[in-house]
């Protein structure tokens, strides 16, 4: 029996050439470098992948929600509108999952994430995704936490880091566009400024947890 654990053990930790090759797959479609590519590239980005809803009547003033939706109606069409991000992303981490990505993840990221953030390299894919869509980034934090492939701890740090600024590089280079023109600084300086402030904030609440929640986490 011991030697069986011992094996399923050893297997576990293994990583086959799979693993990084999917990995580095997923690194690309949830990073959005491919964002701007024509032609079958873009089939390897999430945004790409997700799609977008069709419009109704004036495309520049209604889409498919449509037009003076208030309360809980629209609400419910916001929320229907963050589904099929949500279901995509954690079809593809799935995938991810079966041909060994979040292991070679671990493997590679932990040596960075463990000392950065307090978090393990598992949830790499999901740092990287959640830069670029936040719904699938919490998603995949759900999918990590219910795997018990983090723990409480680990989640509340993972999700102080994605909560400050989250879709970060898509909301950069989109809403944040509009300021590009009164910069006075390089465009790159107040997005490394974003990832250092996340950075900051995903520290305090490690610090938070480890010095005030001992008890109630169990730590």
């Amino acid at each position: 029996m011991d030697k069986q654990s011992e094996q399923i053990s050893k297997s576990k930790k293994s990583v086959p050439l799979s693993g990084y090759v999917v990995l580095a797959l997923a690194l690309v479609i949830f990073s959005g470098v491919l964002a701007n590519a024509h032609g079958w590239l873009s089939a390897f980005d999430f945004d790409t992948l997700c799609g977008k809803f069709g419009t109704m009547k004036d495309a520049g003033k209604a889409n498919f929600a449509g037009m003076g939706g208030a309360g809980a109606k629209d609400g419910f069409l916001f929320a229907f509108g963050l589904l099929p991000s949500v279901m995509l992303a954690m079809g593809l981490i799935e995938v991810v999952e079966h041909f060994g990505g979040l292991n070679a993840a671990q493997k590679i990221l932990s040596p960075i994430l463990r000392p950065l953030l307090g978090i393990p390299g598992i949830t790499g894919i999901a740092l990287v995704s959640s830069l670029q869509s936040t719904d699938a980034g919490a998603g995949m934090t759900r999918v990590l936490y219910d795997n018990g492939e983090i723990n409480e701890k680990e989640k509340m740090i993972f999700s102080a880091f994605q909560f400050t600024a989250g879709g970060t590089i898509t909301n950069y280079l989109s809403s944040g566009s509009a300021l590009f023109a009164f910069l006075t600084v390089p465009m790159s300086t107040p997005l490394v400024v974003l990832f250092i402030m996340k950075i900051f904030g995903a520290n305090v609440m490690r610090l938070y947890v480890n010095k005030l929640c001992k008890k109630e986490l169990g730590a």
